[in-house]
């Protein structure tokens, strides 16, 4: 429900009051009780988020998955497995 701005014409007093937007302008006011009430136009109000909240993380952009690794090719200097300290190279 927005919150109106209403002043008094005859007092000058200002106050505010939380109603629907339904709701009739009020006319009389709470403090001289003379019916010369005016809602004041005002700015509004900012958004009003509610709940747990929001996070920056929430929309962020989704990177692109890591590139597979390759395997690294093994080296030659391996003994060859027919027989220890082998002298033949694979």
């Amino acid at each position: 429900m927005p919150t109106y701005e209403y002043e008094c014409q005859a007092c000058g007093h200002v106050f505010e009051e939380l109603q629907a937007m339904t709701d009739a302008k009020l006319t009389k006011c709470p403090k001289c009780r003379k019916s010369k009430l005016v809602r004041l136009l005002g700015s509004g109000s900012g958004m009003i988020f509610k709940g747990s909240g929001f996070y920056e993380t929430d929309y962020k952009k989704k990177s692109a998955p890591a590139p597979a690794k390759k395997e690294t090719p093994k080296s030659d200097s391996t003994p060859h497995s027919c027989c220890s300290g082998c002298p033949h190279k694979k």
